[in-house]
């Protein structure tokens, strides 16, 4: 038979032995012992954590202010509880638990302490904020209006894209997507997704042109509480939302230079860090990227990373321009007039032959968004079953210059600087018509036609003085 001493030292080291973590408490929940599984963890003596400062010492920051008023209710009332929060490891990393409190109470109804066992839940909390995040995605996808639902077409030149697509698709390798604005690089990238291993998973876009330069980073990468002005809580960013599925860069070529440094560290270590918070976190993403803008040129002007390059060119992708698939233009107006008859209420049998013809000989310089645009509204403004056109509707200017009708390699530096030297001319020209404006209905972004964030990300890669167009 034991005696009281012996049968307490048996039953602590039975506790020491257990891989749960045990902790007791307190009537007012001050720790009195934590057993080894406990220390092992947290890197504490025992004399560390027992007290009221073991909290502190152990658990996140955010969660001992977030459950303070619950956890005080339920020592009160003295009835079992639990609680979810995130414990210290001793390496600084923190991992979620399920602490289930359990009261020992006296013949008088009174609490004599308190037992709280700790279970690790962060396998499920990560799968359970991933389901989350990716529902966002989802519903925001879903309000989201995409240019098609598929590609259409059958050309030698879209086939060929496409054959690229079923190949890169098995793989998990970066894609870089080249094509003028309004060809569909967006689609090529969902496509692509669609036929990865990683279909069942996020696909996450971001326009790298409307974000704002000073948000940026917090955007792709997140942040932490109080890591800014307005920080007022944890947010994820895009790289960690899409872990295990896709990252879709759109408009990567205004990527300001900090944020290229970044990226570059995410595509080789597969890293990312939040802002305000100097722990790496490992993410497992796919990076597809498009852009618009010649980006050896760029490179070549010093307002791209050539590293960065290498990493994003892996796969390159042209996607072609509208005039150099002629003969998808039937193809494309059938599908359209049909989908937004659809939506119109309103069934066409036939297409006029002169809107037809003038379609197939029409440039399309804003590619398939400025058809989809253009049958949208001749849609509305139809009346019987012929569709047709008024062929003012169609702009007529200067062929916008394929990426496919670049020159040479030899001479493609040469000419890339030529473009950086003409891009920089206008932007200087429509500054000093502006006085140095850049945003507004009168600003410099509005004379050129482009986001006032892209004129912004542009002036800073070409190392542009705007304001020395104020004084003028």
């Amino acid at each position: 038979m034991l005696s009281d001493d012996e049968l307490r030292v048996t039953i602590r080291r039975i506790i020491d032995a257990m891989p749960q973590f045990v902790v007791v408490l307190a009537p007012d929940g001050a720790a009195l012992y934590a057993n080894q599984a406990v220390l092992e963890y947290t890197g504490l003596a025992m004399e560390e954590a027992q007290g009221e400062s073991f909290r502190s010492l152990v658990f996140h920051p955010e969660d001992v202010e977030r459950v303070k008023e619950e956890r005080s209710r339920a020592l009160q009332h003295g009835l079992p509880f639990e609680l979810e929060q995130r414990a210290r490891r001793r390496d600084g990393a923190y991992r979620w638990f399920l602490v289930r409190y359990k009261p020992e109470i006296d013949e008088h109804g009174q609490v004599l302490r308190w037992y709280a066992s700790g279970t690790d839940i962060h396998g499920h909390k990560l799968a359970e904020e991933r389901a989350h995040n990716e529902n966002l995605a989802l519903r925001e996808e879903i309000d989201r209006t995409s240019m098609f639902e598929e590609i259409v077409g059958s050309s030698a030149v879209l086939r060929r894209a496409l054959a690229q697509v079923s190949k890169v698709a098995r793989t998990d390798s970066t894609v870089l997507i080249l094509g003028e604005t309004g060809t569909g690089k967006e689609l090529i990238a969902r496509a692509i997704h669609r036929r990865s291993h990683r279909a069942a998973r996020a696909f996450i876009r971001v326009n790298c042109s409307a974000i704002p330069t000073s948000l940026i980073a917090s955007e792709f990468f997140g942040h932490e509480k109080g890591a800014f002005t307005g920080a007022i809580q944890r947010r994820l960013g895009r790289f960690e939302a899409a872990n295990g599925g896709t990252v879709f860069l759109d408009e990567v070529g205004d990527l300001p230079v900090d944020t290229q440094i970044a990226l570059l560290r995410v595509l080789q270590e597969r890293e990312i860090e939040r802002v305000g918070s100097n722990q790496a976190i490992s993410v497992d993403v796919r990076v597809l990227a498009a852009t618009n803008r010649d980006l050896e040129a760029a490179v070549a002007a010093g307002a791209f990373r050539q590293d960065l390059f290498y990493r994003l060119n892996v796969f390159p992708i042209h996607v072609p321009a509208l005039r150099e698939r002629a003969d998808d233009v039937s193809l494309l107006v059938g599908y359209l007039i049909e989908r937004y008859g659809e939506k119109a209420g309103k069934k066409f049998r036939q297409i006029d032959r002169k809107t037809l013809d003038l379609f197939q000989s029409y440039d399309w310089p804003g590619n398939v968004r400025e058809l989809q645009n253009v049958v949208e509204r001749a849609v509305i403004l139809c009346d019987g079953d012929t569709f047709s056109v008024d062929e003012t509707w169609l702009r007529h200017g200067p062929r916008p210059v394929s990426l496919a009708a670049f020159p040479a390699a030899g001479t493609l530096a040469q000419r890339g600087r030529e473009l950086v030297q003409q891009e920089r001319e206008m932007i200087e020209a429509a500054l000093a018509a502006t006085r140095g404006r850049i945003s507004g209905p009168s600003g410099a972004a509005a004379r050129l036609g482009i986001p006032r964030q892209t004129l912004d990300s542009k002036i800073k890669a070409l190392q542009i003085d705007k304001y020395r167009f104020k004084a003028s």
